[in-house]
């Protein structure tokens, strides 16, 4: 539900300006949503005891030039009560933004790092692939194999090491 409000305020943010000033806007409500991780920020927006227009003050003060369209947007969801879902229009307009760029971001799951030629071998291939500008990132964790994971693109693409040795498992009982 959450979603569908945030892509129409997106909508919003998005018909009739350029790409310039859609960009500006993007990393402003970046900066707006790291408040976010805060729990006292959290407390402070979510306080029935702090008024609608304090919270405003409160959120734009974060910014050092916040733009009068963002100081609108923020005024609009304060009226609204709408102020838990600036992470979300954030999100949802970097996404836009990528997809008018033809620019994508993705995370490569491995269990041990990988060399930087290795990398950026895979993002050469992954682009000439699905025609984009992509910029992988590595996420060492406990993925026994490679996963790369395109959100923007909807694309995952893994190799694991356990489902493999289980097929061959499988495929060795068949043909005994």
């Amino acid at each position: 539900m959450i979603d569908l409000v945030a892509k129409r305020y997106v909508k919003a943010l998005l018909d009739g300006r350029e790409v310039a000033s859609v960009t500006a806007l993007a990393e402003e409500l970046e900066k707006l949503s790291s408040a976010y991780n805060d729990d006292k920020f959290i407390a402070i927006i979510s306080s029935t005891e702090v008024k609608n227009s304090d919270k405003v003050e409160l959120i734009i003060s974060f910014l050092d030039n916040c733009s009068d369209t963002l100081k609108n947007l923020i005024k609009l969801l304060g009226e609204k009560k709408r102020f838990d879902i600036i992470p979300e229009i954030a999100e949802e307009l970097t996404r836009q933004l990528a997809a008018i760029n033809n620019s994508y971001t993705g995370v490569i799951y491995t269990n041990k790092e990988l060399a930087v030629e290795y990398v950026s071998s895979i993002e050469k291939e992954f682009s000439k692939k699905f025609n984009v500008d992509l910029s992988l990132t590595q996420n060492v964790c406990d993925y026994n194999g490679i996963k790369v994971d395109i959100d923007g693109l909807g694309v995952e693409i893994s190799f694991s090491k356990d489902r493999l040795k289980s097929q061959m498992i499988d495929h060795i009982l068949k043909a005994v």
